[in-house]
């Protein structure tokens, strides 16, 4: 029923396709316009307007490692670095 379209970004004017894939999910959320702007742009102009996150600094509680994290640390709370992390959610 649908067809991939080539479509032109309004932002940087190179083409992309609009994939039937993508047009499915469209008129199932009920979406009556088609993308103007490439994946790219797209991500770009969402990324501008959330901002920076501030990172805090925190001690892991597991290794001792110095942890970067996006939020602030509480101290009934145990804050683990990445590694640590990934570790206690693969063992899950």
């Amino acid at each position: 029923m649908y067809q991939d379209k080539t479509l032109v970004c309004k932002d940087c004017g190179k083409e992309f396709v609009f994939t039937a894939g993508e047009q499915e999910f469209y008129a199932s959320r009920g979406f009556e316009n088609e993308p103007q702007r490439c994946k790219a742009c797209r991500d770009a102009r969402k990324n501008a307007t959330r901002g920076q996150r501030e990172m805090y600094t925190a001690t892991c509680a597991s290794c001792g490692a110095e942890a970067r994290v996006p939020f602030k640390p509480r101290e009934d709370r145990p804050v683990y670095c990445s590694e640590c992390y990934a570790k206690m959610k693969d063992a899950q």
